[in-house]
Order: structure tokens, then C-alpha cells, then sequence
């Protein structure tokens, strides 16, 4: 028997959605122009954790609105996706790629709901797309920033694997780099 047949029906198919990256727990794919208006709207979907969308979800999801009304095609490879549990195929979460990169660096963010929070869900979002970005072509650097009143987000960016590069005080900043020679 595959793994797939494990997993709930709209899994598989999740991963094999163009743009989606899978990592041991999760898919994360590209968000629908449906979910985008359904967040915007205040509908609630099936498959959505109780607690989805979280705040910084409607804003991404207007983020998104916007570059589907300037492209219907939208970002691709390069914007925002869902964080999908692959055991229960639950939208936990969102990540994303703050895309054109400027000088070969791109920014990213990240957000899990409170109820999925502790369970490594943003580490392990965060190291796939980090590895994606910095295959990318024109991308050599990988930036996030955390507040420094937020120690578990400054956690998930560690265990990501990034590293600590200044602070302001309130805010530290964190990168990842391409290997030379790529």
C-alpha cells in the first residue's frame, strides 16, 4: 500500500499541485483564488483548521487578491502558500516568498495557528522554502526578521537553520545563504 493511501482524500492530489513543496508533514502549496476570497469574505472552508485563518492570513490573503487581480496567473513558484497537514490535510498555517528579490535577496514570513503552534510546523515549513528560494534563479540570500519579544519565532528561525546576522533592539535579522559555487 503507498503512503497516499493513507492520507485523507484531497492530500495526494496536493502533492501534486504545480508550485506546492512537501516536506515529512506538511504541503505547502499555492493558495486558490477561492480560498483568497473566501478568507477576505470571512468563510470558513471544511478542510481549515478551527482556528484558520489567523489574523496575518487575511493580510496575506489580500497580498495575494492583488497580485491575482494584476495577474490571474499570479506569483507561481515564487508567492505565498498554505501550510497543509499531510495527516489530516488541514490548513495550519501560511508561508510565504515577499517576491521580486532585490539584489539577489528575498524575504520571507511565516504563520502557524495558535492550535497547531509547538508541533514544529514552522521550522519545517521554513527550511523547505528556504531551500526552494535559494535554488531559484538571481537568488543568493534568504532574509527573515523576528521581534525580539517573540522568542519562539526567533527559535523557528534558528532551527530553520538561518543565522543571526544584527538587531536594531527590538527587531533581530536573520539569513541563509546560497553555496558557493551554485
Amino acid at each position: 500500500m503507498s503512503r497516499s493511501s493513507h492520507l485523507p482524500p484531497s492530500v495526494p492530489s496536493l502533492l501534486s499541485s504545480p508550485g506546492s513543496l512537501a516536506t515529512g508533514r506538511l504541503v505547502l502549496r499555492p493558495w486558490t483564488a477561492g480560498e483568497v476570497a473566501d478568507v477576505l469574505a470571512g468563510r470558513r472552508r471544511a478542510q481549515w483548521a478551527d482556528d484558520f485563518p489567523a489574523e496575518g492570513d487575511g493580510v496575506i490573503a489580500g497580498v495575494v487578491a492583488a497580485q491575482l487581480a494584476e495577474d490571474p496567473a499570479g506569483p507561481g513558484a515564487h508567492g505565498h502558500r498554505l501550510m497543509v497537514e499531510r495527516g489530516s490535510g488541514a490548513v495550519v498555517g501560511s508561508i510565504s516568498l515577499f517576491w521580486p528579490p532585490r539584489g539577489g535577496s528575498v524575504e520571507f514570513g511565516y504563520g502557524v495557528v495558535a492550535s497547531r503552534r509547538g508541533r514544529g510546523y514552522a521550522p519545517e515549513a521554513a527550511r523547505a522554502l528556504v531551500a526552494h528560494a535559494l535554488a531559484l534563479p538571481g537568488v543568493t540570500e534568504v532574509r527573515a526578521e523576528a521581534e525580539l519579544a517573540n522568542p519562539a519565532s526567533v527559535r523557528v528561525l534558528e532551527k530553520a537553520g538561518l543565522h543571526r546576522v544584527g538587531s536594531d533592539g527590538g527587531t533581530v535579522r536573520y539569513r541563509a545563504t546560497a553555496p558557493e559555487g551554485r
